[in-house]
């Protein structure tokens, strides 16, 4: 932190995008320069060619060399592109995915030295990074490798907070990835991350099955019986308080989702179809389970409606008021959890 403020480490994403739109839509409001820090890892040059696109005036980054040159109350750029980056609004091309590369990578340093406080990512095209160097389905994936850690990605808004046990694998896969310890493993994370990240006192989590009914007590499918109820049975007895296994459809529908602090899901469709039907155009991505902060908007590169000035920010401003949240109920939990009373025993008073 600096002067009190969340230093944001922010990714320019895919560079023919809606990055650019939505990271500068947001940041014009000089508003957020009063609760953080906020510093681009882009080009100069490309932020110029997309704010002739948008109607955002009177707003410029502060550029800076590296976090020791960023001004305390400006919106920062550090640049990691060369004069010959080139825009192609709106279409994937090789060096689109190239920078969004690059702007990962130098952040991502910086965050893991402890240069910037979170890590806000603008959406990124998994098909134009791909490369020798970088394999990874997307930011979660890459995040895990770095920072060796396993991770759950958690979908959150004021409606509803969902986790998925599996990310980006193909259907077919499913029933041999999902075991009774990966959903234990994936329980433990996401109580966890309720507590210390969402000061979230004794949640309440809700597990979907996998099959249609969850299964109907064996008859469309045996996952629930021998993988899912197991694994809910023993997050029970290490005090985690998870229910069910629960049909999708029946639980969305009747808005039994409302009862529980978060919901885990058993793949990334379950859970990302009815979370971006209630909550698409505010809801933030989490990365939970890792020892840093990374969030993003629920949104892709929307290559689309690059150009036209109307891609909403508000998702993206979602995932900078989500980190900072997330920075400091953590800063608060180790605060009040360090040094604790230690124990004494009665008998030796």
């Amino acid at each position: 932190m600096i002067d009190g403020k969340v230093v944001i480490g922010i990714t320019q994403g895919d560079i023919n995008g809606i990055g650019y739109e939505v990271i500068m839509k947001t940041l014009a409001d000089t508003r957020i320069n009063e609760i953080c820090i906020p510093v681009v890892y882009g080009s100069p040059k490309v932020a110029a060619f997309h704010r002739k696109l948008i109607n955002v005036e009177n707003f410029s980054f502060n550029p800076a060399k590296s976090i020791e040159d960023i001004h305390p109350k400006r919106s920062n750029m550090i640049n990691v592109m060369d004069d010959n980056v080139r825009v192609d609004a709106g279409k994937s091309t090789p060096m689109g995915g190239a920078g969004a590369v690059t702007a990962l990578d130098i952040a991502t340093q910086d965050l893991m030295d402890g240069k910037i406080d979170v890590l806000v990512t603008a959406p990124i095209n998994k098909q134009n990074v791909q490369s020798e160097e970088f394999t990874f389905p997307g930011h979660t994936e890459y995040l895990e490798k770095r920072f060796n850690s396993q991770s759950l990605m958690i979908m959150i808004s004021d409606i509803l907070k969902i986790g998925v046990v599996t990310t980006h694998v193909p259907i077919k896969d499913l029933p041999f990835l999902i075991s009774k310890e990966l959903i234990l493993a994936k329980l433990r994370t996401l109580n966890e991350s309720l507590v210390v990240d969402f000061a979230v006192r004794g949640p309440r989590i809700a597990v979907l099955g996998l099959n249609p009914h969850a299964g109907d007590s064996g008859l469309i499918g045996i996952e629930e019986n021998e993988v899912i109820i197991p694994a809910i049975n023993a997050a029970n007895e290490e005090g985690i308080m998870a229910f069910g296994p629960y049909p999708a459809d029946g639980f969305f529908g009747s808005d039994s989702f409302r009862k529980f602090d978060a919901v885990l899901a058993m793949y990334h469709d379950q859970g990302l179809i009815p979370f971006k039907v209630t909550s698409f155009g505010s809801g933030v991505n989490y990365t939970a389970g890792l020892p840093v902060i990374r969030t993003s908007p629920a949104h892709g590169t929307a290559y689309n409606l690059v150009g036209q000035d109307i891609a909403s920010p508000d998702s993206f401003r979602s995932a900078i008021y989500a980190a900072i949240d997330i920075f400091r109920n953590r800063s608060m939990y180790h605060e009040i959890s360090k040094n604790p009373l230690p124990h004494v025993d009665p008998d030796s008073i």
